[in-house]
């Protein structure tokens, strides 16, 4: 009487630990400059925020602001660790550095930095500072 387990040999096994180790190797790094590319939208919408407000100032004083906090907008969150602020010249232009924290971030943007710069005409655009490009908003590259 002949039997058969029907069962799987050990070479198929071994064919689909390999698929899913290839899988995994793909997928991996993938998921990883998703995240980062998820905690750097947090800077846009933090200097969305304070745009606002630096708008504001330069109504009322002429000139970009140099410190944010008395400005009453959040200048920190949950991946981004501050927000500061320089004047570029007395007409309104300046820049804003965000700036990553170390801990609690993915790697790729650990202590890494996004400027907003804001021209004497009153547009703004985003550009690397310390980040890789790849992590950025599509808008800011």
């Amino acid at each position: 009487m002949n039997s058969n387990d029907g069962g799987f040999t050990l070479i198929e096994l071994m064919i689909v630990v390999a698929i899913i180790g290839i899988l995994a190797a793909i997928a991996i790094p993938e998921y990883m400059n998703y995240t980062a590319r998820t905690q750097v939208s947090e800077a846009s919408s933090l200097v969305d925020g304070v745009k606002t407000a630096v708008e504001s100032y330069i109504t009322a004083n002429g000139s970009f602001p140099t410190d944010l906090s008395g400005l009453g907008a959040r200048t920190s969150g949950k991946y981004v660790a501050t927000l500061a602020a320089a004047s570029t010249d007395t007409s309104g232009a300046g820049t804003i550095t965000v700036t990553f924290r170390s801990a609690g971030v993915a790697s790729g943007i650990h202590g890494k930095t996004v400027l907003w710069k804001r021209n004497d005409n009153g547009v703004w655009s985003c550009s690397p500072g310390t980040i890789d490009k790849k992590y950025l908003p599509y808008h800011c590259r």
